[in-house]
């Protein structure tokens, strides 16, 4: 049997006092008669809170891993495959002359201009790469260089391989390679080299 507080009328059961709150007492009814009121009126319609939190906190990290992964870093020719900053952490050197002048790679606008590939501590031989996936296309670009298999641009002039003079040879390993293909591995020997016909 229930007593109504408010009233002192009884009832049968909880559900016919808590129909008669609602009904006769619903502008009186302080913080715990409310919730108890509401509860009645949402049980069976609650939405499950665990699945909805489940699926809010898996769609956010899809949506973190995916932005990571496509738009954050910088930019470059092959920044889609390219891995996050920091998803790896490897080196080799690099050397670079065009018409007999080698570029100083020491120089502070080629040192931590790119989060993925740079050159470090003023230093102008090892290169550093900080992510999965690194081309040797995206890895000069970074450094501010166009270079394909047969061109590479250096100081706004376009070297052309033998069609206009020049020999150009770009290789890692002293293997020729397409930029724009060849992932950057430990301990690559990259050569970059513009020379006259």
């Amino acid at each position: 049997m229930e007593d109504c507080d408010y009233c002192g009328e009884s009832f049968d059961g909880e559900a016919a006092y808590l129909d008669h709150l609602r009904a006769a007492h619903a502008e009186e009814l302080g913080p715990i008669d409310r919730r108890r009121v509401g509860d009645v009126e949402s049980e069976g319609s609650a939405l499950p809170v665990g699945p909805l939190a489940l699926v809010l906190v898996i769609g956010s990290t899809v949506a973190i891993v995916a932005y990571v992964t496509f738009f954050a870093g910088g930019g470059g020719t092959a920044s889609g495959s390219v891995g996050p900053a920091g998803s790896a952490h490897y080196h080799g050197t690099m050397e670079m002359s065009v018409l007999g002048e080698r570029v100083d790679f020491s120089r502070s606008e080629y040192q931590l201009r790119d989060d993925r590939f740079h050159f470090e501590a003023g230093e102008g031989t090892r290169w550093h790469a900080h992510a999965t996936g690194v081309t040797l296309g995206y890895a000069m670009e970074a450094l501010g260089f166009d270079v394909t298999r047969t061109s590479v641009t250096y100081e706004g002039t376009t070297y052309r391989d033998s069609d206009e003079g020049y020999d150009v040879t770009v290789a890692v390993n002293g293997n020729r390679v397409t930029p724009e293909e060849y992932v950057l591995r430990e301990g690559d020997r990259i050569r970059v080299v513009v020379e006259r016909a």
